[in-house]
Parts: C-alpha cells; structure tokens; sequence
C-alpha cells in the first residue's frame, strides 16, 4: 500500500497546532479543542456519507444532533418519581392512543385503496385520534410540569450508564430520519435542504417547547459522566503527587485528566465510525452509492433501487449525527435545546465536508479538526492581530478599542477566508477523493 505523506503531513501539523496552543495557553484549552474537534469529525462524516456518497443535500443536521442530545437526558438522568405519579400514566395513554391512530390511519389507507371514501374515513380517525389523545396529554404535562419546576418539571430519564445514550442517540436520529426520508427523499435536492431545515427547525423547536421532556429553555443540568469528577481527583493522592512532581497546578492537572479521558472515549467512537466508514466506502455497496451520486438515470437504468439506497444513507449519516449529539451532550454535562442553532452550525459541519475533501472519510476527519480549531482560535488570534496593528493608536483611541472589541467577529470572516483559499488551490478539499 502506498504511504501519501502529504495526508500524514496535514495531520501531523494539525497536531502541531494543538501542541502549540497546550505549551502557549494551556494543556487544558488544547484539550478542550481536541475534544471538540473529535465530535466535530464524527459529524462531519455523517455528512460525508449522505452528501459524499449519495449526493444528498441535508441542512437539518443541527435536529438529527439535538435528538442524540436528548438520548443522553433520557437514558442517563434519574426519573422524576413525584412527576411520574403525577401525570405519568395519562401521558403513556396519550402515547399509546397516539400509536394506535397512526396505526388505524395506515392501515386504513391501505384497506380502501381505490375507495372513494377512503380520505374522509383516515380524515376521521385522525381527527378522533387527535382530540382522544389531547384529553389524556393536556393534564399529565400540566401536572408533570407543576412538579418543582425550578429543579425538575419534567419526567426524567432512566438512571442508566451515560455511554448508552451514545447508541440510543444514534438510534433516534436513525429513526427521525427514516421518517423524514419517506416524505422527503423525492425531492429535488434544492428542495430537499430546504425540508431537512424546516424539519430540524420543528425538532429544536419541539424540544424548547416540550418542558415535560427536556425541561425546555430551563435546560437539563448535572447529567452524568463517564469519567471521574475534578473534584474527586484532587482528593487521589496520586493526583496530588503527579500535581507535585510536574509542578502544575492540582486544578489544572485534574482538567487536563478529565478532558484527556474523554479524548481518549471520543478517538475510540471515532476510530471505529472511521473504519466501518472505510470499509463500506470500498465496498460493493459504496461502489453502487458513488454511480447512484453520479449518475442516478444510469443507475436506475441498471435495475439499482435509488430511493431505497437514498434512504439507505440518509439513514446511516443521520445516526452518526445522533451519536456525535449525544457525545456533545455528554462532554458539556448539560442539554441546551437553544444552543442548537441550524444555520450557524450547519453552515460550520458543511465547511469541515467540503474543505477536508468531500467524498474522502479522511479529508472529512482532517476538515472537522482544521475547521473547529480556527473557529476556537479565530478570537485569541483575531486580538493578537488587531493589537499589532493598532499598536500605534492610543490605548483610548475609539478606532483601536471598536476594532478589539470587534475580534469575536473575526471567526466569520476566518472561515470565509479558509473556503475560499481551499476552493481556490485544491478545489476538491484538502484531501480529495480517491477515484478507484
């Protein structure tokens, strides 16, 4: 196998970068960058394999990831007991009247196919379903809101290990997609990234709104960890020791430990969806995916089934979105459904996809550390830059102190800057794709 050296390059000086940061800010922030840039790969490759090797145009990322969000709430955090006997069993009626008439409907559907009555009677259930299940939910949510709202407000979780979330998350995203790919997957691509929008934008909104859920705006704080607490480890006598033979600080160093941990959790998760990636990439399958991207009137022409492969993969980067969500969520120890910002973020996974190299599982990983870390580092450099520059203006100077205090923004004009000049010499990405 041929070794690219360019590729081990473009790693290698990316993890210069984040050397340099750890030795001229600190370990901690350089592991705060890492951690971030990890979950930012796994997202990006779940945008790879829908955009890279179907051709599939998804701006809803931001729901897919809020729904793995909500996985780690509802797998991890312990249940309510007083909200749970105080609407709990309305609220499961309500879902099971819900279920029942999704199902009466569908089946109905398909009963009196060719009937004339067949949309006044599926009309009918729905509308009876809508009003039998309102008289049950309205009360339980009330009730279950009414519980302490300060602190609860809301059902709870299930008070398992928070690594489980990771895979309930990625099965929730999975099956938000399936839904979502068999209303939408027949539109035009144009039309497509408009729907997956609109639908992300219902999701975050449903989860704001939803209080009896994920306690909406008030926000599900001290959801578990997978690993150690600060506090625990500078009470370890082998921290203390380590904190004294390098003479760092104990606070510093218990960070530093804690964020490596979960670098270390996050690799593996990456690593794996990286390898699985691969090898699906080289596939039969993947083969199949890059003509049906390429040409989908010859594929069809050679018997391939496009919409169900389309679904296929819609299905599979969403789930990859719904883990990465759920890490995210994991890493901050709280679930804030208004961080979920569709376009901001969307805009961002989409720059790491195509500057890394669209189609190329590598490129993706490369694009989501190259992308993140300038997004991180785009303020403290923006300052140091803008300070230089104005080194010869007064410390009151009014255009000094309007252009430091504008340096946030220099995140904006970084990415623009970092598009165009991959757009411009390597219009395929960093790290193009590989044509077998």
């Amino acid at each position: 196998m041929k070794i690219n050296y360019r590729n081990i390059g473009l790693f290698a000086l990316m993890a210069l970068l984040l050397a340099a940061v750890g030795v001229i800010q600190s370990w901690s922030v350089a592991f705060t960058i890492l951690n971030l840039c990890l979950i930012s790969s796994i997202m990006a490759l779940g945008v790879n394999i829908q955009w890279g090797y179907g051709g599939l145009l998804n701006v809803g990322i931001m729901g897919f990831a809020a729904l793995g969000g909500v996985a780690g709430v509802l797998v991890s955090m312990p249940p309510v007991a007083n909200a749970w006997s105080a609407g709990g069993s309305n609220l499961l009626i309500a879902l099971l009247l819900a279920l029942a008439t999704i199902i009466l409907a569908t089946y109905t559907y398909k009963k009196l196919r060719g009937n004339g009555g067949r949309t006044l009677a599926v009309l009918l259930i729905v509308v009876v379903g809508y009003f039998a299940t309102r008289a049950f939910m309205d009360p339980a949510v009330n009730a279950i809101e009414a519980v302490d709202p300060s602190k609860t407000g809301y059902l709870g979780g299930l008070g398992l290990p928070i690594l489980l979330s990771w895979v309930v998350g990625g099965v929730f995203a999975a099956g938000a997609a399936w839904v979502i790919g068999k209303i939408a997957l027949g539109l035009r691509s144009d039309y497509l990234a408009i729907a997956t929008l609109g639908i992300s934008e219902i999701i975050i909104a449903v989860l704001k709104n939803e209080d009896w859920l994920t306690r909406g705006v008030k926000n599900v704080n001290g959801i578990p960890r997978p690993v150690p607490y600060e506090v625990d480890l500078q009470q370890s006598q082998f921290v203390l020791q380590l904190a004294s033979d390098w003479n760092m600080s104990i606070v510093e160093l218990s960070s530093t430990i804690v964020k490596l941990a979960y670098a270390g959790l996050f690799a593996v998760v990456l690593l794996i969806i990286l390898w699985l990636s691969e090898r699906a990439l080289r596939s039969p399958w993947g083969r199949m995916m890059r003509a049906i991207r390429d040409n989908e009137t010859a594929a069809e022409a050679m018997g391939k089934d496009v919409t169900r492969r389309h679904l296929q993969v819609f299905v599979l980067g969403s789930a990859v979105v719904g883990i990465a969500g759920a890490m995210l969520t994991t890493l901050d120890g709280q679930f804030t459904p208004a961080s979920y910002q569709p376009l901001r973020f969307t805009f961002l996974i989409w720059v790491m996809v195509i500057v890394g190299g669209s189609g190329n599982n590598w490129g993706s990983v490369l694009g989501g550390f190259v992308i993140w870390f300038f997004w991180v580092q785009a303020e403290p450099l923006g300052l140091w830059v803008l300070d230089v520059i104005t080194s010869g203006l007064g410390e009151d100077s009014p255009l000094r102190q309007h252009l430091i205090a504008s340096a946030a923004h220099m995140r904006l004009m970084m990415m623009g800057l970092i598009l165009l000049l991959v757009l411009r010499f390597t219009p395929k990405g960093l790290i193009p794709e590989t044509r077998r």
